[in-house]
């Protein structure tokens, strides 16, 4: 039986630009997950190889903030991604590092969130970087993997640097990457997560993004895309 899984759903969009990837070195696991920004083929495409390289990035380095941040300076040097009509992919990322014996190591650009499950208490582990942060809308992303803003220059702007981390003790927790398209319909209706996140991270992850869909096709007519991948750590 796998100890992770994803699962998503396109909702109303005409493509998935939600992506996730896993990466195993050496005992290492890194969980990675990119909420693309848009809805094309181009922001598809890009979202899918750029979580694997993160994913790979953060198992090779065996530590989430600084394989976010290599990303996110990579592409912030890539000079087609400057100036006033720049129009290059982007996407809310985030990602987790699991080493054995050592507390579990999270980093974000974005509204993309991770969660513990422990002891039926469930911890929500990221502060999302959009403009709800500081009172306003949550639709206004403040930072990503994609854009080229230094910490000083988002801190500057929204408050924040423009890649967080923690690290917290997860010995047998259940690790949960969301977007916000899974996690939102959720709180919209006063729901808690916890009371879906039961069974096999297959089961825990399909009732996250299903629930997700359909509590928000109750009241819009475009879902967005969802995606949650779950893990059990050892």
């Amino acid at each position: 039986m796998s100890t992770y899984t994803t699962h998503q759903s396109t909702g109303g969009r005409k493509n998935q630009c939600d992506a996730t990837a896993v990466a195993t070195v050496d005992g290492v696991r890194a969980y990675a997950l990119l909420d693309g920004i848009g809805d094309d083929q181009a922001v598809t495409d890009w979202a899918t190889t750029a979580a694997q390289a993160l994913a790979t990035a953060a198992a090779h380095m065996q530590d989430a903030e600084a394989a976010l941040r290599s990303e996110y300076a990579r592409y912030a040097a890539d000079e087609d991604r400057h100036g006033a009509w720049e129009l290059t992919p982007k996407a809310c990322a985030v990602v987790a590092v699991e080493v054995p014996g050592q507390p579990l190591t999270v980093a974000w650009s974005g509204d993309a969130r991770a969660y513990l499950l422990q002891d039926g208490t469930l911890t929500r582990l990221t502060r999302d970087h959009n403009e709800r942060r500081t009172g306003g809308s949550r639709h206004r992303i403040t930072s990503c993997l994609g854009a080229t803003a230094t910490d000083e220059e988002t801190q500057q702007a929204a408050g924040h640097n423009a890649v967080e981390a923690v690290t917290v003790p997860a010995q047998g927790a259940r690790l949960v990457l969301a977007s916000d398209g899974a996690y939102e319909p959720h709180e919209d209706n006063g729901l808690e997560l916890t009371d879906v996140l039961v069974g096999t991270p297959a089961e825990a992850a399909a009732m996250v993004v299903q629930d997700a869909v359909d509590l928000a096709g109750m009241f819009s007519t475009r879902p967005d895309n969802a995606t949650a991948l779950v893990a059990d750590l050892a």
